[in-house]
Formats: structure tokens, sequence, C-alpha cells
């Protein structure tokens, strides 16, 4: 059914249902039939499925491994601390869990769910009455009743209307008010008709009856809801290398235990004894503290962005955002200020441009006093012929405009130019605006019986009834010299995508009676023309060329026309090019997928006139093509992309609760440029983690080779499973977290984006940890051990009793060697190529924080008398502290040799560091 065709009469018939509406029990039987007018809510995920789902991902089922296989090496061979082990590594996966819960959670009840766009109560018509009913209680057949700021409860075909205006923004993206009639549609889609009226949209101005044609989940809103509920999430790139990481480490630690295990079997040790040695050298190289480490930094990742305005759903965009190449992004309300503002006039054979209460001649001269006292009847006609008006709040004195954007605009406009200076003629009588006439006319009574006819209109209907012109503050003659002139501005400002109105009037000296339509609307004196349009946001064109700098490619996806967007983009530097392709969804339906990604793939694109739809064919074939896409948008129409995106941005102010709902990023201040802030911030998170798993890898060495060295030259085994637990769980956690609150590198948005297939564990990384710092601290660890065993007599073959002092005291010796070398470590991994000079000693207050609370640990452990029954430590001679000590600063000249080395070797890459304090 095509209801926009109909007649009044014929879509009234085909709804079953009259001018006189539903009656109670009919309505009650198509609410039966049709279902309530709610949106079916997102299913909701379990609590305990939720929290499930944190534990079962790829690293926590590897560390539930590894704490299995600690309680069977503890069965076999019990009194080692295997136990402890393994009920530390289920509570590390146990605390990250709950972690991770407690932020989704958070963020999803943070988001009201789509229902909130409806408007919850609407008056409608059952048999002839007007009564108010919950919006759910609507079905098909029922009339409801609009005025001006309500919100549309359901699709409907408009059967009366008077001056009737409509905000379709949050469904289309346009950011032009449309007008509504009830004539019947001669052409075009549904979508497009001036009959109909859409659920979730706003009534700008005027009243309406409307009968509704669908409800609920069948509504041009509901498609879309369920457009977006039927996508599915798919890994992020972090994910995805974090699910690598796992596996690769997964893959070394049952290398490294198989091949000991029959290392063991040659020398000729038990089966058991392997087993048991294999377990803990598994455990060892496990590193416990990457899980909570990794979300730990996200979370900070997050708050640095909450203090930037971008509030963060789901803690993983935090870096996907630092790797995205595109960045769609809507046009109204992102890039704009998604309000018009009057920026030039024509008046008087002049052009005057305005910016807020500055105004100036084309030639940039100052407009006078007296010429804006000359132009008073410009100022009459913008405000008296005008719907709009000012609400004032109770709360404060402040207030604000209400009404339509446009006329809005023009008392804006009057406000700041002419402020508290005009002497309003009365309004005695209104020719509304229509679709025919394109224009609108007020009466006003003048002094002493007169009349005054105030019209504002499309140029193209209101010059051609125009027979003077306001020139010096007088009405001349309109010639053809004159008409053409007005003509020509009139191109240039269309040009520039401008939307202009001309202003006229007509004087009736000795009118007893109104004027008829007919005589007012003709002879009119023209006064001017007055273009504006919705202004991109001021700070919007600098993020767009820090985003260019930063190798991202930014692309305009709207619902308003080409040339708006044109213009627009052309205003904030999006597009520099004289020929940009820009295709519309029209042209967009005919392309076949390889054409599309042709176009795509050029370095300057743009698309308008864009349905939902077809925003998701864009960024499903930008995601096809390799591209890291994030989608920027505020309305209903933008949530399909935002959930299909690699990271959806929504706005918090203007944008609808369904983007919200769609997106994993919401930004705070609806400000385009806080989202690069929020890609330099993703960026240093993945930074972050690459110097916290140098970090955390680079201690897995002296943890292993302790028992590699017991097995091979039969020593004491200088470290414990216990002492390995207090390393990766206790002493390296703060300084790790440290690393990932490092603040942005300066260069940060100097560089390309990283690539999908850049490895996060690549081979500098690994090599750096396992084949020079963590051999370093290694040596340090099996150095300071066996000679203090050796110092205390020591001999080799000689069998120490676990529970012996001179034991006790060497492994904790051992153990303090290591955590000392990781305080010079974590000074080491701030940077892979800068010193630690030019990064500064204090600039992290987290790590100094970190540091500190590690060594209080370590003081515990080494002084205190439960440490040493939890650790089996035992202390040890206060001159053993300097030999520590000096292998430390050791280590980290040695580092800053290598990292010299390195920039010698590349100087064009050497990173320049950004001082600051995190």
């Amino acid at each position: 059914m095509q209801i926009h065709r109909l007649s009044v009469e014929e879509a009234l018939r085909a709804l079953g249902t009259t001018d006189q509406g539903l009656s109670e029990v009919e309505a009650e039987r198509r609410l039966r039939e049709f279902g309530l007018n709610t949106l079916q809510a997102a299913e909701d995920i379990p609590v305990l499925a939720m929290l499930g789902r944190q534990c079962t991902h790829f690293l926590a089922l590897l560390l539930w491994a590894a704490a299995a296989l600690a309680f069977v090496a503890d069965w076999m061979k019990p009194g080692e601390g295997m136990d402890l082990l393994a009920w530390a590594i289920i509570g590390v996966i146990g605390v990250n869990a709950l972690f991770s819960f407690v932020q989704e959670y958070k963020a999803e009840r943070a988001i009201i769910a789509l229902r909130r766009l409806l408007p919850m109560r609407v008056k409608v018509v059952r048999t002839g009455e007007i009564r108010e009913v919950p919006a759910s209680d609507l079905a098909p057949g029922d009339l409801a009743i609009l005025a001006e700021g309500d919100r549309v409860p359901a699709d409907g075909r408009v059967i009366a209307a008077v001056q009737l205006r409509v905000d379709n923004a949050p469904l289309t993206g346009e950011s032009i008010p449309k007008s509504r009639t009830a004539e019947a549609a001669a052409a075009g889609p549904l979508v497009e008709s001036a009959n109909i009226v859409f659920a979730g949209t706003t009534v700008l101005s005027g009243t309406a009856r409307v009968a509704i044609f669908a409800t609920g989940m069948n509504t041009e809103f509901g498609k879309i809801a369920h457009l977006t509920s039927g996508i599915e999430a798919e890994l992020s790139p972090l994910q995805q290398e974090i699910r690598k990481v796992t596996r690769l480490i997964a893959a070394i630690s049952i290398g490294i235990g198989f091949a000991f295990f029959g290392l063991g079997v040659l020398i000729g040790r038990s089966f058991w004894e392997n087993f048991v040695f294999a377990v803990g050298l598994l455990v060892a190289n496990v590193p416990e503290g990457l899980l909570p480490t990794v979300t730990l930094a996200l979370a900070v990742g997050g708050q640095r962005m909450a203090k930037r305005k971008a509030l963060v759903k789901n803690l993983v965009s935090v870096e996907t955002l630092g790797c995205a190449t595109v960045i769609c992004t809507d046009k109204t309300g992102t890039l704009t200020e998604n309000r018009m503002a009057v920026t030039r006039i024509y008046i008087d054979g002049r052009e005057i441009c305005v910016s807020g209460s500055s105004v100036t001649t084309e030639v940039g001269g100052p407009v006078t006093p007296d010429l804006l006292e000359r132009w008073a009847p410009l100022f009459a006609i913008a405000v008296g012929c005008n719907n709009a008006g000012r609400r004032h709040n109770q709360d404060d004195s402040s207030s604000t405009f209400v009404g339509d954007p446009t006329e809005i605009a023009l008392l804006q406009c009057a406000d700041a130019l002419r402020p508290n200076e005009l002497d309003l003629l009365p309004r005695v009588g209104e020719f509304p605006f229509d679709a025919d006439r394109k224009r609108m006319t007020t009466i006003h009574a003048a002094a002493p019986a007169g009349r005054v006819a105030y019209v504002k209109g499309a140029p193209e209907t209101v010059l051609p009834i125009c027979r003077s012109v306001f020139r010096d503050g007088r009405a001349l003659p309109l010639g053809e010299a004159e008409r053409q002139a007005i003509v020509d501005r009139l191109n240039t400002f269309a040009g520039s995508a401008l939307r202009v109105l001309a202003l006229a009037y007509r004087e009736f000296p000795e009118a007893a009676k109104l004027p008829l339509m007919e005589e007012a609307e003709r002879d009119l004196t023209f006064v001017s023309l007055m273009a504006m349009f919705d202004p991109p946001r001021p700070e919007v064109p600098e993020a767009v060329a820090r985003c260019r700098k930063a190798g991202i490619k930014p692309v305009m996806i709207t619902g308003d026309n080409s040339r708006t967007a044109l213009a627009i983009a052309r205003t904030i530097g999006m597009v520099r090019n004289e020929k940009v392709p820009v295709l519309e969804g029209g042209r967009i339906e005919q392309m076949r997928d390889e054409e599309l990604k042709a176009a795509l793939a050029g370095p300057e694109i743009l698309f308008a006139r864009m349905t939902p739809t077809q925003k998701m064919r864009v960024v499903t074939l930008l995601k096809e093509m390799g591209e890291v896409v994030a989608v920027t948008g505020d309305g209903v129409n933008d949530a399909p992309a935002l959930k299909k995106a690699d990271i959806g941005i929504a706005m918090g102010i203007a944008g609808t609760d369904v983007a919200k709902e769609a997106a994993d990023i919401v930004l705070l201040d609806d400000n385009f440029a806080t989202i690069v802030n929020a890609v330099e911030e993703g960026r240093a998170v993945y930074e972050n983690i690459r110097k916290f798993v140098t970090y955390i890898l680079a201690s897995n060495i002296p943890e292993i080779v302790p028992y590699l060295a017991s097995v091979v030259f039969r020593i004491p085994l200088l470290l414990t499973i216990v002492q390995i637990l207090a390393v990766d769980l206790g002493t390296d956690m703060l300084p790790a977290l440290g690393l990932g609150a490092e603040p942005p590198d300066a260069n940060a948005m100097d560089r390309s984006p990283r690539s999908r297939n850049e490895r996060l564990l690549n081979f500098p990384l690994l090599a750096r940890s396992y084949l020079f710092l963590g051999p370093i601290e290694a040596a340090v660890a099996m150095s300071a051990g066996l000679w203090y065993l050796t110092a205390g007599g020591w001999e080799w073959g000689i069998d120490l009793p676990v529970a012996s002092p001179l034991y006790r005291q060497a492994t904790t010796v051992a153990f303090a060697a290591i955590v000392i070398c990781q305080v010079a470590n974590v000074y080491a991994c701030r940077s892979p190529k800068a010193s630690v000079l030019s990064v500064g000693l204090f600039t992290n207050r987290l790590i100094v924080w970190g540091i500190a609370v590690e060594l209080v640990i370590l003081g515990l452990i080494v002084y205190s008398g439960i440490g040493h029954r939890i650790f089996g430590t035992d202390t040890f001679p206060a001159g053993f502290w300097w030999l520590l000590i000096g292998c430390a600063v050791l280590l980290l000249l040695v580092e800053e040799a290598r990292k010299g080395i390195v920039r010698r070797l590349d100087p064009m890459k050497g990173l320049r560091y950004q001082e600051g304090t995190a």
C-alpha cells in the first residue's frame, strides 16, 4: 500500500478508520493484533553470562590451564608452594574478570536503550473525542494530534496540517526542516513524501492530525533498530593481537616445558621430578600479570579519554581508535553546529557579512549604526514575519529561542544587530507558508488606520511579484538591471550551498479590512536576501588537518544534499581537490562493490543523500579493503554504521539514545576535535602496552633460568615458585601499570596509523625482552645468589636443605636482585630509543609511586617475619644491597648504550618525548 500516494479519504479508508478515529474496542483489537508501539529491547545478557565471558577468553583459559597444572604438581609433590600459585592465578582471573565485568555492566546501564526516543504519552482522537493515551497503546488507524515541540510517536499519514514543519535530522541526517501537508504525493518514495511523518522525529512548528499506519518495529525507526541489532560484534585489533600473543606465549611455554622434560630424562631424573619441573617452567613462563595489566592500562586510557570528554563504553575500543585509518563522519551536528545562522545579507545594493553580532561590508568595511537604522524594514520583516519565539527559563534569567531553525536564525540575527531597538507593529493576520507558494505573509496594523504586509520566502517565488526595491531608505522602481543584480547575487549564495530567503513588504495606507492573500502578495517592495547555513564547528578545520597529518582519511557520509555537503567539506578542509567525487545514495545503489571500492580508494570522496543501509555498505567495504574504520554520528540513521564499524563514536549531547547504544565511545561535548585527542590517547595505549609487555616478559628469563640451572648444573634452586608469584603479581604490577599510563609521544600524531598486520609481539620486542634485558637480569640474579652461597660456605655438589638459613637467604638475594633490576628496567622500558635522561626520572608520578610500593613490598618480604613465612625468605647482610644496586645501574647503562647505537644508526626515527605527568 503506497499510502503517501492516496488522498486523505482514500488513506483513511485504506487504514479502516475515519476522521472520528477508532473506537476503544477497535483500538484494543488492533493493539492485540499488531502489538505494542514499542521497540523490541536489545536482548539482555544475563549477569552470570556476562561475568563468565570475562573468565573464558583465550588468555584467561591459558591461566586456567596453568592453575590446573599447578594443582597437579602440588598433588604429586606437596610443599613446593604450587597450590598457593594455583590459587593466586585463579585470584588474578577472578579480579580481572570482575573489573572488566563492572566496566561493561556500568556502560550497559549508563546508555539506556532505544525506547527513550519515543514520547511517553500522546493525544489521539477516539470516537470523535480527544484523549491522552500512552504512546505504546497506539495502533494502526489511530488519529494522533501533533503540536510544536512534540516527538512523533509512530509513522503516520498527515490528514490535516497547519504550518507543519518537522526535523527529520535524527532519521535522515538532513539539516533543513521539512514542511508537511495533507496533499497526496504524485510520485517518489515514501521516505521523501511531504505527507508522511516518522517516529522519532520532532515537530518544529505548526499542528497536524496524522493517521498512524506503522507502529513499533514496523516504523522506519524500528527497521533501523532491527538492522542495528542484527550486526554481530567483531574482535578489535587489540583483542586479535592479545589472542596471538597468548597463543605465542603458550607455544613458547609448552615448547620449553617439553624440551627440558626431555633434558631431564636424558640426565637421569625421574618422570615425576621432570613433570613437576616442566610444570614449574611453564608456570614461570606464563605472564600472570599481563591480563590485569592490559585491562588496567585500558582503564587508565579510558579515564584519560573521559577527562578529554570522550566516554568509553568498551575498554578495548580505547586502543582500537588509535589504529583507525578512516573516520566516516556525519555532517549535521558532528562537523556542524546543527543550527542555522545568517552569514550574508544582500540589501541596499551591497552585501554584508554577519558573524554573531559583528557585521561588515563585502570589502571588509564597517557597517555604521546609521546604516542599521536605515535598514529597519529588514529587521521588522525578519522579526514580524516569524513564528519562532523566545522562551524564558524559570530557574534563572536566561532565555532560549524555540521554533523553526530558519526562523530562529532570523530572530538571532535581528537580536544581535538591533538588540532591544525594534518597535514591532501588532500582527493582525497571517497567510501561512505552503509548498506551492513557498512563502509566508503576515499582516500588521500601521498607524493611523493602515496595514502593512511582511513577506518572506523562496527568492524564486518572491522576486517575480516585486515591483520596487528598497534603496537608500525608500522604495524605488525595480528595473531589469537591479533585478538581474539580485538574481546574480542569489546564484552566488546558492553556489556556496547557502539557504537563501527573500524579504519584502507592501504597504496599505488606508485599509479598512484585512487584504486578501492575492492583494498582499503582489506589487511588493524587495528589501533583501538573507543567506544562512548550518555553520561548521570552529575547531573542526584544525581537527581535520590533524587527522590528515596523522595519516587518517576523513570521509563525510551525510543524508543532506551534495551541494551543501561539498560546501561544508571545502570550508573545513576535508576536500581540497577541484574535482572530488560526490556520490549520492541513488548512484551508490547502481554501483557494484568493485566500483565502489575503487572510488573509496581515492584520496578524497564525499557521500550525500545516504540511507542507513548504504552507510553500512560503505563501512563494510572499507573494512574489506583492510581499513580500520571509525564512524561518528548522532542520529538514528547512523546507528547501523556505528555498530558495524571497528569503532563507533556517538555524540553525547545531540546524539540520540539509539546512536549512543550502538557506539563504543560517546563524545561528551559533541566536538569532532575530541576524536583527534582520543586517537592520540589510543595510540599512546598501544605503545604503552608494548612498553609494559617488554617489562613483564623481561622478568620471565630470570624466573626460568634458576630452574634450568638447577637441572643442568645440579645447583640449588635459587628462586622458588612462591617468589616468582611475588614478582609477577606483587612487585611488578604497579610499575607496569605506571608504564600503561605514560603520556602520548609528542610526535604520536605525526605518524601513520599502525598496520593491521603489525604484531604486538614483533621480533625487536621479543629480542629486547628475551635476548637482552632478560638475560642481564638472569645473570645478575644467578651471580648474586651463587656468590652468596659460596660466601656462606656452599660448594658445588652439596645438597642444601630447603629450610636452611643459607638457602633461604640465597633465594632472597636472587629474588631481591630481580626486583632491583626491574626498578632499572621500568625506566629502560619507558622508551625503546629515547634516553632515560630525555624522558625524565620523575615525569610519570605513577611509576615513581609504583617503584616506592615495589620497594616497600620487597622490604616486607626480606625483613618481616610474615614475609619469611609466606615466601620462604630470610634477612641477608645489608652490604649485599650495594652489589644489587650497582648491577641495576649497570643494566640501565648497558641499555642506554644500546639506545645510543640505535639512534646513531637510525637518527631520523629517534623518538621525541613530550614531558608531562601521568
